[in-house]
Protein backbone atom coordinates (compact mmCIF):
# COMPACT_ATOMS: atom_id res chain seq x y z
CA UNK A 1 0.00 0.00 0.00
CA UNK A 2 2.82 2.25 -1.27
CA UNK A 3 0.58 4.82 -2.32
CA UNK A 4 -1.85 4.66 0.60
CA UNK A 5 1.59 5.95 2.74
CA UNK A 6 2.70 8.53 0.46
CA UNK A 7 0.83 10.53 -1.83
CA UNK A 8 -1.25 13.54 -0.64
CA UNK A 9 -4.21 14.83 -2.74
CA UNK A 10 -6.71 17.41 -1.83
CA UNK A 11 -9.17 15.85 -4.76
CA UNK A 12 -11.80 14.31 -2.28
CA UNK A 13 -13.27 13.94 1.78
CA UNK A 14 -11.61 10.20 1.71
CA UNK A 15 -8.09 8.39 0.99
CA UNK A 16 -8.93 7.44 -2.12
CA UNK A 17 -8.57 3.91 -1.63
CA UNK A 18 -7.54 2.20 -4.84
CA UNK A 19 -9.37 -1.09 -5.62
CA UNK A 20 -6.21 -2.56 -4.63
CA UNK A 21 -5.35 -1.23 -1.76
CA UNK A 22 -8.95 -1.83 -0.66
CA UNK A 23 -8.72 -5.41 -1.21
CA UNK A 24 -5.84 -5.55 0.93
CA UNK A 25 -7.48 -3.90 3.84
CA UNK A 26 -10.43 -5.84 3.42
CA UNK A 27 -8.26 -9.23 3.61
CA UNK A 28 -6.83 -7.82 6.85
CA UNK A 29 -9.94 -6.87 8.61
CA UNK A 30 -11.50 -10.32 7.49
CA UNK A 31 -8.57 -12.08 9.15
CA UNK A 32 -9.27 -10.36 12.13
CA UNK A 33 -12.38 -11.07 15.13
CA UNK A 34 -15.58 -9.56 14.90
CA UNK A 35 -16.04 -9.47 10.72
CA UNK A 36 -18.68 -11.58 10.43
CA UNK A 37 -20.57 -11.74 7.34
CA UNK A 38 -24.97 -10.32 6.61
CA UNK A 39 -27.57 -11.63 5.16
CA UNK A 40 -28.99 -9.45 3.00
CA UNK A 41 -27.71 -6.75 4.87
CA UNK A 42 -28.64 -8.34 8.39
CA UNK A 43 -26.90 -9.07 11.31
CA UNK A 44 -22.64 -9.48 10.68
CA UNK A 45 -20.44 -6.50 10.51
CA UNK A 46 -23.70 -4.46 9.25
CA UNK A 47 -25.22 -4.87 12.42
CA UNK A 48 -22.34 -3.69 14.41
CA UNK A 49 -22.01 -0.87 12.34
CA UNK A 50 -25.74 -0.17 12.49
CA UNK A 51 -24.91 -0.21 16.61
CA UNK A 52 -21.81 1.87 16.60
CA UNK A 53 -23.75 4.55 14.42
CA UNK A 54 -26.40 5.05 16.39
CA UNK A 55 -24.20 5.09 19.53
CA UNK A 56 -22.29 7.91 17.79
CA UNK A 57 -25.42 9.66 16.57
CA UNK A 58 -27.26 9.68 19.80
CA UNK A 59 -29.59 8.12 18.33
CA UNK A 60 -31.83 5.07 19.44
CA UNK A 61 -31.25 2.85 16.07
CA UNK A 62 -29.53 2.95 12.73
CA UNK A 63 -29.70 1.02 9.69
CA UNK A 64 -27.62 0.26 6.46
CA UNK A 65 -28.96 1.64 3.30
CA UNK A 66 -26.69 0.98 0.07
CA UNK A 67 -26.88 4.81 -0.82
CA UNK A 68 -27.41 8.08 0.36
CA UNK A 69 -30.23 8.88 -2.11
CA UNK A 70 -31.99 6.12 -0.58
CA UNK A 71 -31.39 7.04 3.15
CA UNK A 72 -32.68 10.33 2.43
CA UNK A 73 -35.43 9.00 -0.44
CA UNK A 74 -36.83 7.14 2.78
CA UNK A 75 -36.13 9.31 5.98
CA UNK A 76 -38.26 11.86 4.12
CA UNK A 77 -40.74 9.11 3.18
CA UNK A 78 -41.37 8.23 6.82
CA UNK A 79 -41.17 11.94 7.83
CA UNK A 80 -44.09 13.21 5.80
CA UNK A 81 -47.01 12.26 7.59
CA UNK A 82 -48.62 15.38 8.63
CA UNK A 83 -48.62 16.25 4.71
CA UNK A 84 -46.60 15.41 1.42
CA UNK A 85 -45.02 18.47 1.04
CA UNK A 86 -41.16 18.88 2.63
CA UNK A 87 -38.98 22.03 2.70
CA UNK A 88 -35.39 21.62 1.34
CA UNK A 89 -32.88 23.74 0.27
CA UNK A 90 -32.31 24.60 -3.33
CA UNK A 91 -28.70 23.95 -3.73
CA UNK A 92 -29.52 20.54 -1.69
CA UNK A 93 -28.33 16.79 -2.99
CA UNK A 94 -31.74 15.89 -2.77
CA UNK A 95 -33.16 18.43 -4.79
CA UNK A 96 -30.21 18.20 -7.22
CA UNK A 97 -28.75 15.20 -7.89
CA UNK A 98 -31.43 12.06 -6.84
CA UNK A 99 -33.43 12.59 -9.97
CA UNK A 100 -36.93 13.26 -8.87
CA UNK A 101 -36.90 10.17 -6.86
CA UNK A 102 -38.75 11.56 -3.70
CA UNK A 103 -41.27 12.93 -6.00
CA UNK A 104 -41.59 10.28 -8.38
CA UNK A 105 -41.58 7.18 -6.20
CA UNK A 106 -43.50 8.03 -2.94
CA UNK A 107 -45.47 11.27 -4.12
CA UNK A 108 -43.98 13.82 -2.13
CA UNK A 109 -43.70 17.47 -3.25
CA UNK A 110 -39.89 19.40 -2.78
CA UNK A 111 -40.19 22.68 -2.16
CA UNK A 112 -36.83 24.96 -2.70
CA UNK A 113 -36.03 27.29 -0.51
CA UNK A 114 -33.07 30.16 -0.33
CA UNK A 115 -31.48 29.26 -4.16
CA UNK A 116 -27.89 29.69 -4.27
CA UNK A 117 -27.51 29.92 -0.44
CA UNK A 118 -26.57 27.54 2.11
CA UNK A 119 -29.19 28.13 4.71
CA UNK A 120 -33.08 29.14 4.26
CA UNK A 121 -34.29 30.91 7.33
CA UNK A 122 -37.05 30.59 10.11
CA UNK A 123 -39.08 33.08 7.66
CA UNK A 124 -39.16 31.43 4.75
CA UNK A 125 -40.74 28.05 6.77
CA UNK A 126 -43.15 30.39 8.25
CA UNK A 127 -44.18 32.05 4.63
CA UNK A 128 -44.20 28.10 3.37
CA UNK A 129 -46.25 27.01 6.28
CA UNK A 130 -48.90 29.96 6.35
CA UNK A 131 -50.14 28.57 2.36
CA UNK A 132 -51.45 25.35 4.40
CA UNK A 133 -54.73 27.11 4.81
CA UNK A 134 -54.69 29.90 1.98
CA UNK A 135 -55.40 27.33 -0.88
CA UNK A 136 -58.83 25.64 -1.32
CA UNK A 137 -57.19 22.94 -0.64
CA UNK A 138 -54.82 22.41 2.40
CA UNK A 139 -51.61 21.46 2.14
CA UNK A 140 -49.98 21.13 4.86
CA UNK A 141 -45.92 20.15 5.32
CA UNK A 142 -44.97 17.17 6.59
CA UNK A 143 -41.48 17.29 6.79
CA UNK A 144 -38.19 19.85 6.85
CA UNK A 145 -35.05 18.14 5.33
CA UNK A 146 -31.65 20.36 6.07
CA UNK A 147 -28.07 19.49 4.64
CA UNK A 148 -25.10 20.67 6.54
CA UNK A 149 -22.50 20.88 5.30
CA UNK A 150 -23.49 21.36 1.93
CA UNK A 151 -21.19 20.43 -0.90
CA UNK A 152 -22.73 22.66 -3.67
CA UNK A 153 -21.87 25.62 -1.29
CA UNK A 154 -18.08 24.73 -1.15
CA UNK A 155 -19.07 22.60 2.41
CA UNK A 156 -20.83 25.75 4.32
CA UNK A 157 -22.94 24.51 7.14
CA UNK A 158 -25.96 25.59 7.74
CA UNK A 159 -26.83 28.30 9.89
CA UNK A 160 -26.38 26.68 13.49
CA UNK A 161 -28.85 29.90 15.30
CA UNK A 162 -31.42 29.71 12.44
CA UNK A 163 -31.40 25.82 12.42
CA UNK A 164 -32.77 26.13 15.80
CA UNK A 165 -35.30 28.32 15.67
CA UNK A 166 -36.50 26.50 12.36
CA UNK A 167 -36.48 22.78 14.53
CA UNK A 168 -38.03 23.94 17.33
CA UNK A 169 -40.57 25.64 15.61
CA UNK A 170 -41.32 22.21 13.50
CA UNK A 171 -41.33 20.48 16.90
CA UNK A 172 -44.39 22.64 17.92
CA UNK A 173 -46.16 21.93 14.75
CA UNK A 174 -45.55 17.94 14.83
CA UNK A 175 -43.27 18.64 11.24
CA UNK A 176 -40.96 16.11 11.16
CA UNK A 177 -37.17 16.88 10.96
CA UNK A 178 -34.43 15.11 8.98
CA UNK A 179 -30.66 16.19 8.52
CA UNK A 180 -29.01 15.43 5.11
CA UNK A 181 -25.44 14.71 7.23
CA UNK A 182 -23.66 13.09 5.16
CA UNK A 183 -20.61 15.11 5.82
CA UNK A 184 -21.61 15.61 9.20
CA UNK A 185 -18.25 14.02 10.57
CA UNK A 186 -16.24 16.78 8.64
CA UNK A 187 -17.81 19.52 10.14
CA UNK A 188 -17.27 19.09 13.39
CA UNK A 189 -13.83 20.14 13.90
CA UNK A 190 -14.89 23.96 12.13
CA UNK A 191 -18.10 23.96 14.29
CA UNK A 192 -16.69 22.55 17.27
CA UNK A 193 -20.08 20.69 17.85
CA UNK A 194 -19.70 17.07 18.15
CA UNK A 195 -22.13 14.88 15.66
CA UNK A 196 -24.76 13.90 18.30
CA UNK A 197 -25.23 17.31 19.01
CA UNK A 198 -25.49 18.46 15.75
CA UNK A 199 -27.90 16.12 15.44
CA UNK A 200 -30.00 15.61 18.17
CA UNK A 201 -32.43 18.09 16.85
CA UNK A 202 -33.45 15.73 14.42
CA UNK A 203 -35.86 13.13 14.03
CA UNK A 204 -33.52 11.05 11.69
CA UNK A 205 -29.80 11.98 10.55
CA UNK A 206 -27.74 10.30 7.70
CA UNK A 207 -24.33 9.89 7.48
CA UNK A 208 -22.26 8.69 4.23
CA UNK A 209 -19.94 5.87 4.47
CA UNK A 210 -17.56 6.42 1.22
CA UNK A 211 -17.13 10.04 1.51
CA UNK A 212 -14.58 9.53 4.66
CA UNK A 213 -15.28 6.44 6.01
CA UNK A 214 -13.73 4.83 2.91
CA UNK A 215 -16.30 1.85 2.31
CA UNK A 216 -17.00 1.12 -1.67
CA UNK A 217 -19.98 2.83 -1.08
CA UNK A 218 -23.42 2.47 1.66
CA UNK A 219 -24.83 4.99 4.26
CA UNK A 220 -26.32 5.09 7.53
CA UNK A 221 -29.73 6.62 8.77
CA UNK A 222 -30.56 6.78 12.16
CA UNK A 223 -33.15 7.78 14.28
CA UNK A 224 -36.09 6.56 16.80
CA UNK A 225 -36.18 3.01 17.45
CA UNK A 226 -39.99 2.90 16.78
CA UNK A 227 -39.49 4.86 13.45
CA UNK A 228 -36.96 2.74 12.23
CA UNK A 229 -38.13 -0.80 13.53
CA UNK A 230 -38.76 -3.17 10.39
CA UNK A 231 -37.08 -0.78 7.87
CA UNK A 232 -35.34 -3.31 6.02
CA UNK A 233 -38.87 -4.56 4.62
CA UNK A 234 -38.88 -1.18 2.90
CA UNK A 235 -35.56 -0.93 2.02
CA UNK A 236 -35.50 -4.32 -0.22
CA UNK A 237 -38.87 -2.71 -1.81
CA UNK A 238 -36.68 -0.38 -3.36
CA UNK A 239 -34.13 -2.88 -3.84
CA UNK A 240 -31.61 -1.98 -1.64
CA UNK A 241 -31.63 -5.10 -0.04
CA UNK A 242 -27.76 -5.91 -0.64
CA UNK A 243 -27.29 -9.45 -0.60
CA UNK A 244 -24.32 -9.14 1.52
CA UNK A 245 -22.70 -5.45 3.12
CA UNK A 246 -19.92 -6.84 5.39
CA UNK A 247 -17.44 -5.49 2.90
CA UNK A 248 -18.79 -1.59 2.73
CA UNK A 249 -19.66 -2.25 6.88
CA UNK A 250 -15.86 -3.57 7.61
CA UNK A 251 -13.92 -0.80 6.17
CA UNK A 252 -16.22 1.80 7.85
CA UNK A 253 -15.92 0.50 10.90
CA UNK A 254 -12.07 0.57 10.77
CA UNK A 255 -12.12 4.17 9.97
CA UNK A 256 -15.04 5.22 12.04
CA UNK A 257 -13.08 4.25 14.93
CA UNK A 258 -10.89 7.32 15.98
CA UNK A 259 -12.16 9.36 13.12
CA UNK A 260 -12.51 12.24 14.95
CA UNK A 261 -8.89 12.92 16.71
CA UNK A 262 -7.47 11.92 13.12
CA UNK A 263 -9.58 14.66 11.29
CA UNK A 264 -9.04 17.40 13.89
CA UNK A 265 -5.73 16.73 13.26
CA UNK A 266 -5.38 17.18 9.44
CA UNK A 267 -7.47 20.00 9.76
CA UNK A 268 -5.59 21.38 11.87
CA UNK A 269 -2.57 21.38 9.30
CA UNK A 270 -4.77 22.44 6.89
CA UNK A 271 -5.07 25.82 8.78
CA UNK A 272 -1.40 26.02 9.23
CA UNK A 273 -0.91 25.20 5.35
CA UNK A 274 -3.39 27.72 4.47
CA UNK A 275 -2.13 30.29 6.67
CA UNK A 276 1.58 30.23 5.29
CA UNK A 277 0.21 30.05 1.69
CA UNK A 278 -2.01 33.30 2.22
CA UNK A 279 1.43 35.28 2.94
CA UNK A 280 2.88 34.31 -0.80
CA UNK A 281 2.34 37.21 -2.88
CA UNK A 282 0.99 34.92 -5.44
CA UNK A 283 -1.45 33.39 -3.80
CA UNK A 284 -5.05 34.11 -1.91
CA UNK A 285 -6.99 31.71 0.06
CA UNK A 286 -10.99 31.93 -0.08
CA UNK A 287 -13.36 30.81 2.56
CA UNK A 288 -16.23 31.84 4.55
CA UNK A 289 -16.89 31.43 8.31
CA UNK A 290 -19.45 28.36 7.46
CA UNK A 291 -17.06 26.76 5.09
CA UNK A 292 -15.40 23.15 6.54
CA UNK A 293 -13.15 21.51 4.40
CA UNK A 294 -13.45 22.78 1.19
CA UNK A 295 -10.99 25.84 0.02
CA UNK A 296 -10.43 28.02 -2.73
CA UNK A 297 -7.04 28.40 -3.46
CA UNK A 298 -6.41 31.61 -6.71
CA UNK A 299 -2.77 31.24 -8.03
CA UNK A 300 -1.68 34.73 -10.08
CA UNK A 301 0.11 34.29 -12.94
CA UNK A 302 0.93 31.50 -15.93
CA UNK A 303 2.30 29.18 -12.95
CA UNK A 304 -1.11 28.94 -11.66
CA UNK A 305 -2.19 26.89 -14.97
CA UNK A 306 0.36 24.16 -14.51
CA UNK A 307 0.17 23.92 -10.45
CA UNK A 308 -1.29 20.32 -10.45
CA UNK A 309 1.55 19.16 -12.68
CA UNK A 310 4.39 20.70 -10.62
CA UNK A 311 2.53 19.30 -7.23
CA UNK A 312 2.37 15.88 -8.79
CA UNK A 313 5.73 15.70 -8.94
CA UNK A 314 5.73 16.46 -5.41
CA UNK A 315 3.80 13.51 -4.74
CA UNK A 316 0.78 15.92 -4.18
CA UNK A 317 -2.47 15.58 -6.51
CA UNK A 318 -5.13 18.14 -6.60
CA UNK A 319 -7.98 18.59 -8.95
CA UNK A 320 -8.26 20.52 -12.32
CA UNK A 321 -8.42 24.43 -12.00
CA UNK A 322 -12.38 26.10 -11.58
CA UNK A 323 -10.96 28.91 -13.58
CA UNK A 324 -7.85 29.68 -15.58
CA UNK A 325 -6.70 32.37 -17.76
CA UNK A 326 -3.10 33.74 -18.65
CA UNK A 327 -3.57 36.08 -15.14
CA UNK A 328 -3.72 32.92 -13.10
CA UNK A 329 -5.73 30.21 -12.19
CA UNK A 330 -8.05 28.61 -9.26
CA UNK A 331 -8.62 25.32 -7.74
CA UNK A 332 -10.76 23.84 -5.26
CA UNK A 333 -8.59 22.04 -2.34
CA UNK A 334 -10.58 19.34 -0.07
CA UNK A 335 -9.24 18.41 3.32
CA UNK A 336 -8.87 15.17 4.40
CA UNK A 337 -6.67 12.42 6.08
CA UNK A 338 -4.04 12.37 3.60
CA UNK A 339 -2.37 15.35 5.24
CA UNK A 340 -1.28 12.88 8.10
CA UNK A 341 1.02 11.49 6.15
CA UNK A 342 3.67 13.93 6.35
CA UNK A 343 5.23 16.49 8.28
CA UNK A 344 3.26 20.15 6.88
CA UNK A 345 6.72 21.71 6.92
CA UNK A 346 7.24 19.74 3.88
CA UNK A 347 3.51 19.85 2.32
CA UNK A 348 3.97 23.69 2.63
CA UNK A 349 7.77 23.88 0.94
CA UNK A 350 6.10 21.13 -1.49
CA UNK A 351 3.57 23.76 -2.34
CA UNK A 352 5.78 27.42 -2.05
CA UNK A 353 8.46 25.37 -4.48
CA UNK A 354 5.44 24.42 -7.06
CA UNK A 355 4.22 28.10 -6.95
CA UNK A 356 7.14 29.43 -7.60
CA UNK A 357 8.26 28.06 -10.45
CA UNK A 358 7.49 29.95 -13.56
Amino acid sequence: MKQQESTIHFRSDGLGLSPGEYAQLLAQLAEGEGIGADEFSLGGAVERLEQRMAEVLGKEAAVFMPSGTLANHIALRLLARRGRRVLVQRESHIYCDTGDCAQELSGLTLVPLAAGKTSFTLDHVIAETAHEEEGRVRTPIGAISIESPVRRRQGEVFDLAEMRRITAFARERGIGLHLDGARLFLAAPYTRITPAVYAAPFDTVYVSLYKYFNAASGAILAGPRLLLDGLYHQRRMFGGGLRQAWPFAAVALHYLDGFAARFAEAAALADELFRVLAEHHKVEIFGTPASTNVTRLRIRGPAGLSLPERLANRGIAIRPPLLASAEGAEFELIVNETLRRRPIVQTIADFSHAIEAD
